[in-house]
């Protein structure tokens, strides 16, 4: 539930201090001024907080909602002078805080700060690569390694296998990093996984983090990633029924206009890091639910000189009514080549 309340006790850790020096990080720094300890000490305190909370958030509106920011700090930061720093607004990240980007360190450690000093209105899901034997390959460990060490990425780990891994917005936005899942019967499941957990290469967490919606698909279908599935409007419309949902939404795909909506809006993509590895003209978005459940999209354009002095760029477009939207008429934005892990 999302409310207000007195943050947790975090003794001698100088939270505060840790923030201000990340929000000031400028777009072409290398070096950080934040020890490994300070560093240990965030994992610790964000560790605990994630346990305390269940694996199935549940979660009350207004919120924001952003999705994958891999690395791209200066975005993250350009998202939250967009859409409002925390606790100006309460936020639900959808996961793919680390590897690709430059500035994984910094993403994520900002990410648990606020996590920390505001653990009942900022959320942050599990994604694919807040698992080790991905982020060993993408990116994560070799920053670590090459600024910190080696044991500072296995302390991250520890934090990741603890990571709730979907939320329930007001009992009708059901969200998550990659998808559904043909072991998924009940939202109670779920609920009862323990942890710290491991993602196997097959199964429920794994489908929930890996698979992916699919317009030419009827039913299941292997995913070209080589994990997982990809799932037709048919199993969408059929989970949303049975659930007793509105709408799904969930982030692990590059999409050009930083959303784009599946089976007649039954589902949205959201994707917030924009000019993607710098290999994509895409855009950014946040996807902004109101209290009655009213959805609008706020996006992040690319910038032209991502290492000069910039300020956000975005604004409040496409509001949408979920509830009573109709797909006649909008248009279907072409999608990014689903290899991209």
């Amino acid at each position: 539930m999302v409310m207000r309340r007195k943050s947790v006790q975090y003794g001698d850790l100088d939270l505060d201090r840790i923030i201000r020096t990340l929000t000031q990080v400028k777009p072409w720094q290398k070096s950080l001024d934040i020890s490994e300890s300070d560093i240990r000490m965030v994992c610790v305190l964000a560790r605990q907080i994630f346990l305390h909370q269940p694996m199935l958030l549940e979660l009350e509106p207004p919120l924001k909602i952003a999705g994958d920011i891999h690395g791209q700090f200066s975005d993250l930061l350009r998202l939250f002078n967009l859409s409002g720093f925390p606790p100006e607004s309460n936020y639900l990240f959808l996961g793919d805080y680390v590897d690709r980007g430059p500035k994984s360190i910094e993403t994520i450690l900002l990410l648990l700060c606020y996590k920390i000093k505001y653990p009942n209105n900022f959320f942050l899901l599990r994604g694919n690569h807040e698992v080790a034997n991905l982020n060993r390959i993408y990116g994560f460990y070799d920053e670590c390694k090459r600024r910190y060490s080696v044991k500072l990425w296995k302390t991250f780990q520890d934090v990741f296998n603890c990571m709730p891994v979907a939320a329930l917005i007001d009992n009708k936005i059901f969200c998550c990093h990659g998808g559904l899942s043909p072991n998924l019967r009940s939202l109670d499941q779920l609920k009862r996984v323990a942890r710290p957990c491991d993602i196997q290469e097959t199964g429920l967490l794994c489908d929930i983090l890996w698979s992916d919606p699919d317009n030419s698909v009827v039913g299941w279908a292997p995913n070209e990633r080589g994990v997982s599935y990809v799932f037709g409007a048919d199993v969408l419309t059929q989970f949303l029924q049975k659930m007793d949902l509105d709408i799904v939404v969930r982030g692990h795909q590059v999409v050009e206009d930083g959303y784009e909506f599946f089976g007649r809006r039954g589902l949205v993509t959201i994707f917030s890091a924009p000019n993607y590895c710098g290999e994509f003209d895409n855009a950014g978005a946040v996807m902004n639910v109101d209290e009655n459940l009213l959805c609008s999209f706020q996006i992040l354009k690319p910038m032209e000189h991502p290492l000069q002095k910039t300020t956000a760029i975005g604004g409040l477009v496409n509001l949408v009514n979920i509830k009573l939207a109709s797909e006649n008429g909008t248009k279907t934005p072409k999608r990014y080549r689903r290899g991209m892990l």
